[in-house]
């Protein structure tokens, strides 16, 4: 009863700071997309791509190999241990972010001339650098912190990253006006970076006393190569995220350029693009915070589950919390539906983008039991096939969209995000199904 307590504390937790957090973040990208242009927003949407791919390289596999490890050292009593593999997990998350933002520097010239179509300079490459190795050791005492179920210091960090976020960015953009494309998206990265470096100063802060908790309770005893057994789950998830993430940047990359092979101007290509991806899916993927809030605490409990064996409490919460996901997101997928117009025209003022979320609003179901899934199976040992998954839906996305957009234009690209979810769904729903039943058979 304990335990499901806390769980119910730390899901509340997570819900109330992402629903706030969430707000306040679509309110201030309405806010940004007030106070640059259209073609500004959608590269910005390009660096954001680039972004998360180097983000990509210098965390995957970190933040799931450090929960669920600890998370399995304590159901088996092995509290004295939390502290070694946090502080090797630390390690190879810096690591991992310095190769990470080798590889951009590398590849800078490319990057700003074929990603980003030489409308900003290489300053946006070098703060994307200096972020990324911040954000990996974040994401590993992140994963820290969600195992030994303190979700709550995650939460207020994510306070501090978005307040010194805002305020960075709005600074800037007033010592800019007015603001051009090159120092638009110049302010957006570099306020970013500063919030990137304070959080990270605050997460650190807060190990660094929680850490000597578990040094005190007991020394390890366990004979465990914690490094080996990190880089056992980080290096799979790390290849298959690194594919992955690839190829979601080349996919976000390819857009604007397929839509200008269907006859749509550059600028107007790039517009298109940051009303969809910027405006349309900001809102669309806003209640999904509930789902994601939850579904991230699936995982260490789920890793409870199977390194115990209980298949049955495996298979009788999964068939729960899909109900309560199904649930959820068709009641979502309505009422956005119903309130599009008002919704847009409060948060935006495009009309185009309620156009868009009109039509993009049924995918909401399968984005949103598609995130539970996952969770479930990576909290039971299956990480790497959902992301091979996740690797298999790019490719089908990327073929569709290089040869479906040039011939239908923004039609293409509407039918490729619902065929995309539609056959990511499809396959993370039967690879679940597939594994319930070897368990129910044990």
């Amino acid at each position: 009863m304990k335990k499901f307590k806390t769980f119910l504390f730390n899901s509340s937790i997570l819900i109330i700071t992402s629903l706030i957090l969430r707000v306040v973040g679509l309110y201030f990208n309405s806010y940004i997309s007030n106070n640059i242009s259209t073609e500004a927003f959608g590269i910005f949407q390009l660096i954001s791509s680039v972004y998360a791919f180097g983000i990509t390289l210098a965390s995957a596999g970190i933040n799931l190999a450090t929960t669920r490890i600890i998370a399995e050292e304590l159901a088996l009593n092995n509290a004295g241990c939390v502290k070694k593999v946090a502080v090797k997990a630390i390690l190879l998350s810096l690591f991992c972010g310095i190769f990470a933002s080798i590889i951009i520097l590398l590849n800078s010239n490319f990057i700003l001339e074929t990603c980003f179509h030489g409308k900003v300079n290489i300053s946006i490459i070098y703060m994307i650098c200096i972020a990324l190795p911040f954000i990996s050791m974040s994401s590993a005492i992140n994963g820290f912190f969600t195992a030994i179920r303190k979700v709550y210091k995650n939460a207020t960090s994510q306070f501090i990253e978005q307040f010194i976020k805002i305020v960075s960015i709005a600074y800037l953009f007033s010592l800019f006006l007015p603001l051009t494309i090159e120092n638009a998206c110049f302010s957006l990265i570099l306020g970013d970076l500063i919030s990137e470096l304070g959080s990270f100063l605050y997460l650190f802060i807060l190990y660094y006393f929680d850490k000597n908790i578990y040094k005190v309770k007991s020394k390890c005893s366990s004979k465990e190569n914690y490094t080996k057994k990190l880089l056992g789950i980080s290096i799979p998830v790390a290849l298959t995220s690194y594919i992955r993430s690839g190829l979601s940047t080349v996919k976000q990359l390819i857009i604007p350029s397929s839509l200008e092979k269907s006859g749509i101007a550059c600028s107007i290509a790039l517009s298109t693009y940051g009303v969809i991806s910027g405006m349309s899916m900001q809102i669309i993927m806003f209640p999904i915070l509930f789902i994601s809030s939850f579904s991230s605490l699936l995982i260490p409990e789920f890793s409870r589950y199977y390194a115990k064996k209980d298949y049955k409490r495996i298979n009788g919460v999964s068939k729960f919390v899909l109900i309560l996901t199904t649930l959820f997101s068709i009641s979502c997928s309505v009422l956005i539906y119903a309130f599009a117009n008002k919704l847009s025209f409060i948060i935006f003022k495009n009309a185009e983008c309620a156009y868009y979320l009109k039509i993009l609003s049924p995918v909401i179901i399968f984005i949103y039991i598609d995130n539970v899934v996952d969770s479930i199976l990576k909290g039971i040992n299956v990480q790497v096939r959902v992301m091979v998954i996740n690797i298999i839906d790019l490719l089908f996305t990327i073929t569709i969209i290089y040869f479906l957009v040039p011939v239908l234009g923004i039609n293409g690209y509407i039918a490729s995000i619902y065929i995309s979810e539609i056959f990511n769904f499809s396959l993370s729903l039967g690879l679940l199904y597939i594994e319930l039943r070897k368990q129910r058979k044990n």
